[in-house]
């Protein structure tokens, strides 16, 4: 086997494709006047993932948090590396299924909170439930076509 199918086997991209990158922010709301801007070049992976060794993508199925952004089919940019505290979105695994949720730990109680009124909070109770979270979302990747 050549290296390069090895890295190809095991999700190293060998070769960075670097875009280029207008430095100048768009408007979401009423445009402002052009400024000047400079172009430079922007390796998505490079600005995706901070620690590769620690990081992972993961298919969204389901719609438990659209109010956060995030809708079936995406792609999430999970980085085990990052504690997960309090507001974070977190790829956790609750009794052996794996599921993205905010996560609120208060008064004792973890949580793992939809952000979709349609679905319920999951209330972890210990020592039931058996819980691990594999890692904190950093960033959704979507399809706007």
């Amino acid at each position: 086997m050549r290296i390069s199918e090895l890295y190809d086997t095991i999700g190293i991209i060998e070769n960075k494709i670097q875009l280029p990158l207008f430095n100048y922010a768009v408007s979401a709301g009423f445009p402002s006047p052009a400024d000047d801007y400079i172009d430079i070049k922007l390796d998505l992976n490079e600005y995706l993932i901070k620690r590769p060794a620690s990081t992972f993508l993961v298919r969204v199925k389901g719609e438990s948090m659209t109010k956060a952004g995030i809708y079936d089919g995406d792609l999430l940019t999970v980085d085990r590396s990052i504690l997960p505290g309090n507001g974070k979105i977190v790829i956790a695994v609750i009794n052996g299924e794996c599921t993205v949720k905010r996560i609120q730990y208060k008064n004792d109680i973890l949580y793992l909170l939809p952000e979709n009124d349609a679905y319920e909070p999951i209330i972890i109770k210990e020592p039931t439930d058996t819980v691990f979270v594999w890692g904190v979302v950093t960033h959704v990747i979507h399809p706007l076509l």
